[in-house]
């Protein structure tokens, strides 16, 4: 059983496919809603959801637009669950924001360990109690504060929205400041990910951070490209 009642929104247009996966999920008692267009999409983010998965090929809109639109409203995980094996359908629905992909025909307890990694990485939805409890840890660098406990980043203008494998990467620079990290080093360091032999996505993912977080991303001070050899976070301040 789940320990946490997690609410898991599965879109597919393929009946077979969505009560499958329904089946699956609630055997590990988790709660479970469906769609198959936007607008059940829309509906079903209203009654509160903690992860979505989401198939590209919808007859109506593409589950890409769908990803987009979720991904610009909800701060919510998303796992892609697609027939398309194609790498540049996979690194298009990373770069909007997607924190998993799973080609079709896939095995059930291959979702179920990619669902229950990214429940654990994105946390534990904020309510109103946490929000009076105990200081957190928290990382302080150039005018921004990474909160570890609530996977939050805050700067001068308010709430910055990362997806959970953009939190866990910046919380990763953060650890370690002005060290300069191989791309292999990264994924051997964020467990709990699933990365593919040459796989992009770390790429994309620190330029999603720098126009997030730099003053240009065309220029970046904070995570720096370093020639053959990686990547530099180099904040001017940093305190824990």
């Amino acid at each position: 059983m789940s320990d946490n009642q997690s609410h898991i929104l599965v879109v597919d247009d393929d009946d077979q496919v969505r009560r499958m996966l329904r089946r699956c999920f609630e055997d590990e008692g988790y709660r479970v809603s469906e769609a198959t267009d936007q607008s059940g999409v829309d509906a079903a983010l209203d009654t509160g959801i903690d992860l979505m998965t989401l198939d590209l090929n919808l007859g109506g809109t593409d589950g890409l637009t769908i990803a987009r639109q979720v991904r610009q409203n909800w701060d919510l995980p998303i796992i892609m669950i697609t027939g398309k094996g194609d790498m540049i359908d996979r690194i298009v629905g990373l770069e909007i924001g997607a924190d998993d992909y799973i080609a079709k025909p896939f095995h059930l307890r291959e979702v179920l360990a990619r669902v229950r990694s990214v429940l654990r990485r994105s946390g534990p939805r904020e309510t109103a109690s946490a929000a009076t409890a105990a200081p957190t840890a928290c990382i302080r660098f150039d005018g921004y504060a990474l909160d570890m406990d609530r996977r939050s980043l805050q700067g001068s203008a308010g709430a910055i929205r990362l997806t959970s494998g953009e939190f866990d990467l910046l919380a990763l620079f953060a650890r370690h400041p002005h060290r300069v990290l191989s791309r292999d080093q990264i994924m051997d360091m964020l467990k709990g990910h699933d990365w593919a032999p040459n796989d992009r996505s770390i790429d994309n993912q620190i330029a999603r951070l720098r126009k997030l977080i730099e003053v240009n991303a065309r220029e970046p001070l904070l995570i720096k490209t370093v020639r053959g050899a990686g990547y530099c976070f180099t904040p001017h301040s940093i305190e824990a």
